[in-house]
């Protein structure tokens, strides 16, 4: 009985994450993107749980679908961030050695 309210639980936070993270990409004034991405990333997963003990494989695989393109999200936007750093970096000693 305590396993099964859990994954209930893990099941319903999942969904509101999910929901909370598409009510975040409606707002036009604050970029939300890597708050949704996680969101998305432990959302989906917490459905999956619930779904795989209740044995819904469409939505199971659906859900790990999603958790999988929320990492590849995570993963794209940490790469790009990490590669623009290293150019203003490297802009930036570039001209202090013009300078000098």
């Amino acid at each position: 009985m305590e396993l099964k309210y859990f994954l209930d639980v893990f099941g319903w936070s999942g969904s509101i994450m999910v929901l909370v993270s598409y009510a975040l990409t409606l707002n036009k004034t604050k970029d939300f993107s890597k708050l949704c991405s996680y969101l998305n990333l432990l959302g989906g997963f917490l459905i999956a749980i619930n779904c795989l003990y209740y044995n819904a494989m469409p939505s199971f695989v659906t859900n790990i679908i999603w958790t999988c393109i929320a990492v590849i999200s995570i993963y794209r936007t940490r790469k790009h961030m990490e590669s623009t750093e290293f150019r203003k970096r490297k802009r930036s000693k570039n001209m202090r050695n013009s300078v000098s």
